[in-house]
């Protein structure tokens, strides 16, 4: 078989072939630049997910932290509870008549109420006043005073508490 080819059927096949190389690097720049895209996507969502790993990774830190301190505050709330009970039951076992308690003042304001002077004396150690410091109370006004103990026992007629220790009356004016 022969086959006759024109100048014209030649001009024809080059244009052709020059047309598909073009589309071809058209095809291939948009495929390079597709790729491209989808490489920087994949950089973006890569770094994401590291550094959602490291958030991850701090917060799991931070909740083992919490938790070891939520165990130690039960275990402190445990031991506390059963102080509380063993003292409740030690309170409901006596008769209050003539039990005593202490009350810690602040510049005149109730601090605290303890069982003794002693645990009195030896919890405002730790608000920086020293056990051995204590001096019986003067003729100062409470509030000038600013750790100050005051005993009160339990007086069965009142069903109550009342100071141990009363202030010396004073007189009034010049009546007699």
């Amino acid at each position: 078989m022969i086959r006759i080819v024109t100048r014209a059927h030649i001009t024809q096949l080059e244009h052709d072939a020059h047309a598909a190389s073009e589309r071809a690097r058209q095809t291939s720049a948009a495929a390079n630049e597709a790729f491209g895209e989808h490489v920087r996507e994949l950089y973006a969502v890569t770094d994401r997910a590291e550094r959602a790993e490291a958030v991850t990774l701090e917060v799991g830190v931070v909740l083992s932290l919490a938790m070891e301190e939520l165990s130690a505050a039960q275990q402190e709330l445990l031991m506390k509870d059963i102080e509380i009970r063993r003292l409740r039951q030690e309170l409901e076992g006596a008769s209050p008549e003539g039990r005593t308690l202490t009350l810690l003042l602040h510049y005149g304001e109730s601090h605290t109420i303890y069982a003794s002077r002693e645990d009195a004396h030896a919890d405002t150690a730790t608000h920086g006043v020293p056990a051995d410091r204590w001096v019986p109370a003067d003729e100062r006004p409470v509030g000038e005073v600013a750790w100050r103990c005051e005993a009160f026992i339990y007086h069965a007629a009142s069903n109550g508490f009342r100071r141990a220790f009363l202030p010396a009356p004073t007189r009034v004016g010049e009546a007699a």
